[in-house]
């Protein structure tokens, strides 16, 4: 047992505060400066993630404008599981106002509190405050939590030297992750954008028609076209349905009732294993079946380099497989005809779902049908461009794909070493031993 610990309840280190009831009225979809926090912004496991936004664009009471690094944690879980419920994450230090929104606790720490911050964030993701948290959970579709119960927990905490230490090596590995995330993100729009310009905007050929200068390679200017058609589409191009460029293949779901089918070696694509945007690529999923299951159900197993999209219920995730898999019959598998590339595919169904979202003026459309594919139409141009498209995103996206590797590293060494840290069955001189011997 660590010495020098001391007991606490977590209230003895901040009070929680409630957020504010923001009017929805001024809820939006367009960007702005102003972002609502929500319990969609905490990761599961905990930490604080920053994909889709709810900007807000009405009057804001400056008490409820956050500041970079404070801790905030989630009221409220949507989910059956309530995978996120309590988990805390820090506010990102960027360019965005973020508010505190109501279903979301921020942490007032209490003066001389023998608490360092970031320790208690990740204090809030051990399996003993997780275990409080959802026992003294209420309601039944929707948890809740209250202030008053985060605050009753109690643990044991070590001088503020060691939570200093144990921080900065827990904290290592999340900056670490968040730069490779970046990194990601940075290529991702790399990739969206070559691809808007080729294929949306039709830059190059835009750029010839109004004589301007070559810039591509000489050898990749030269097979776009010098006009466009009377349809406006670049000339050559044939205006093709989603559905003759695209392989759709369903999915399927095993009886849950028999165990036979469940727990093997195939993984097992659904809605909750979406990757974050920029990371693209899914390489495990939560569950995974086996040669029966796949056998007994309409299942079809797809290899590396298929793109699914969600159809239902939560609808329009994509994902690239990152290794063979099969997926729920809420989703589609996507791949390519007639030398129709991997990342061609994937960026168009992209566009895609950019597009649905448009058509509904930023809601949430219903769901996506094998129709759908056939009602959507794209200029598609000849094989010559798209294998080049190809050629130029690849190295991108395997750099990517390493990254996400990367990630599962450093999540799972993390992972590792947050319960023996917190509770100090591993003092700090012996987790440099342990990273030295993993990393």
């Amino acid at each position: 047992m660590a010495g020098e610990w001391q007991d606490v309840s977590l209230g003895d280190l901040f009070k929680v505060k409630h957020g504010f009831a923001f009017k929805g009225e001024h809820f939006t979809n367009e960007k702005h400066k102003t972002v609502l926090v929500t319990p969609g912004n905490f990761a599961v496991g905990g930490g604080f993630k920053d994909e889709k936004r709810r900007y807000y664009r009405g009057p804001i009471l400056s008490d409820y404008i956050l500041k970079p690094g404070q801790i905030v944690v989630t009221m409220t879980d949507l989910s059956k599981e309530a995978d996120t419920l309590g988990f805390a994450g820090r506010i990102p230090d960027d360019s965005n106002t973020w508010l505190h929104n109501q279903r979301v606790g921020l942490l007032e720490f209490k003066h001389k509190a023998p608490a360092i911050p970031r320790f208690v964030e990740y204090l809030l993701r051990s399996h003993e405050y997780r275990s409080w948290v959802i026992g003294s959970a209420t309601g039944t579709t929707v948890k809740h939590t209250s202030p008053g119960r985060i605050e009753s927990f109690t643990t044991r905490i070590p001088p503020l030297a060691e939570q200093r230490a144990i921080a900065y090596i827990l904290g290592s590995f999340d900056d670490k992750i968040a730069l490779i995330r970046q990194r990601n993100q940075t290529l991702e729009s790399m990739a969206r954008a070559l691809f808007h310009d080729w294929f949306v905007d039709f830059g190059p050929v835009r750029a010839k028609v109004e004589g301007r200068e070559p810039y591509l390679p000489t050898e990749i200017w030269k097979i776009f076209p010098k006009r466009f058609d009377a349809s406006g589409k670049p000339e050559g191009w044939d205006e093709k349905p989603l559905s003759s460029m695209f392989t759709i293949i369903g999915g399927g779901t095993p009886k849950t009732s028999i165990t036979e089918y469940w727990g093997g070696d195939i993984p097992w694509f659904s809605v909750v294993d979406t990757p974050s945007a920029s990371d693209v690529f899914v390489i495990t999923t939560e569950k995974s079946i086996t040669e029966q299951g796949l056998t007994e159900s309409s299942a079809r197993r797809v290899p590396k380099g298929t793109t699914i999209i969600s159809a239902r219920g939560t609808v329009g995730n994509l994902a690239i497989t990152g290794c063979p898999m099969t997926f729920n019959q809420s989703c589609y598998g996507l791949q390519g005809v007639a030398g129709i590339g991997d990342y061609f595919v994937y960026l168009t169904a992209q566009q895609m779902v950019d597009q649905l979202k448009s058509m509904a003026h930023g809601s949430v459309f219903s769901t996506i049908t094998r129709q759908t594919f056939e009602a959507i139409k794209r200029p598609l141009p000849p094989p010559e461009i798209i294998k080049k498209f190809e050629a130029l995103v690849l190295e991108w996206f395997e750099e990517i794909f390493s990254s996400v590797e990367e990630s599962r590293t450093l999540v799972s060494l993390r992972d590792t070493l947050l319960p023996k840290l917190i509770s100090g069955e591993l003092r700090i001189k012996d987790a440099k031993r342990f990273i030295e011997d993993n990393i």
